[in-house]
């Protein structure tokens, strides 16, 4: 069970679709309440739990043996970095009947649950690690790293006109979750992106799954919207749809012959 800084009770529950111990469903438990917590944007957050394990291992006064255990503790304890001050206390079962009730509720099945209770399907561990693997890789010196330098180490070029420019653009930039951002008036936050990603974005974009193979104009709007930014998109753009082939081979072609020639033939 949730409650929020206005009072407002959620009921959440988990369901696992793999074999677990009381101690692990107890982490299971307190990393999602941890994650529902961080996207609310929460500053201080209570959390009480069942097991007197656990709280003891998360304050640190346990010592955690199992690695099972020692790799749920590094994740709360990650997750905890999150919050400004964070608190976790043991609540005894007598004491705490609607988490009791809510645990039967999870394991019941049914086709349309009420809307007061949210139950969660866990297909696998939380502390499974997930390989990612990025697509593009962008090199170092791009048109960004002078605006992230100084948002994150206030370090300014040394010619004083860069300098300037870098002062004048930077109140339209923000770092948000390691990645830049350009404000925007008619849409949210635009993604920055490099070089590399941004030839990816218009092939996408000109002759992908949803692409048109549109004109310059009509593909800069459209990245536009889908949240995408950089300095030169429309120079970029016109020059990478010159180098469509299909573009070519289907574009309209003049065939009525020009005045002068007229002129010639009328001679």
């Amino acid at each position: 069970m949730l409650i929020n800084p206005e009072g407002q009770e959620f009921t959440y529950a988990l369901r696992f679709k793999f074999s677990t111990t009381n101690n692990e469903a107890e982490y299971e438990a307190l990393l999602a309440g941890l994650r529902i917590a961080k996207v609310m944007k929460i500053e201080h957050l209570q959390a009480f739990v069942d097991s007197q394990l656990v709280a003891n291992q998360v304050l640190g006064i346990f010592e955690a043996r199992q690695s099972i255990i020692q790799l749920y503790l590094s994740k709360v304890r990650e997750l905890v970095e999150s919050f400004r001050s964070f608190t976790i206390g043991h609540v005894r079962r007598s004491q705490n009947k609607k988490a009791d009730a809510l645990s039967k509720l999870a394991s019941i099945t049914f086709a349309h649950p009420a809307k007061e209770a949210l139950v969660e399907v866990l297909e696998k561990r939380s502390i499974e690690a997930q390989e990612v693997h990025d697509l593009i890789i962008e090199e170092e010196n791009t048109w960004m790293k002078p605006l992230r330098e100084y948002l994150e180490l206030e370090i300014l070029p040394e010619d004083k006109k860069e300098a300037r420019k870098i002062r004048i653009k930077a109140p339209s930039y923000k770092i948000m979750n390691g990645a830049l951002y350009r404000k925007s008036f008619l849409t949210p936050w635009l993604r920055c992106v490099g070089p590399n990603q941004a030839s990816m974005i218009i092939r996408e974009m000109h002759e992908g799954i949803c692409g048109l193979h549109s004109g310059p104009r009509s593909i800069v709007a459209k990245m536009l919207r889908m949240g995408y930014y950089w300095p030169t998109m429309h120079e970029d753009t016109v020059t990478l749809l010159r180098t469509c082939e299909p573009c070519q081979i289907h574009a309209k072609v003049q065939k009525q012959p020009k005045q002068d020639m007229i002129s010639v033939l009328s001679a």
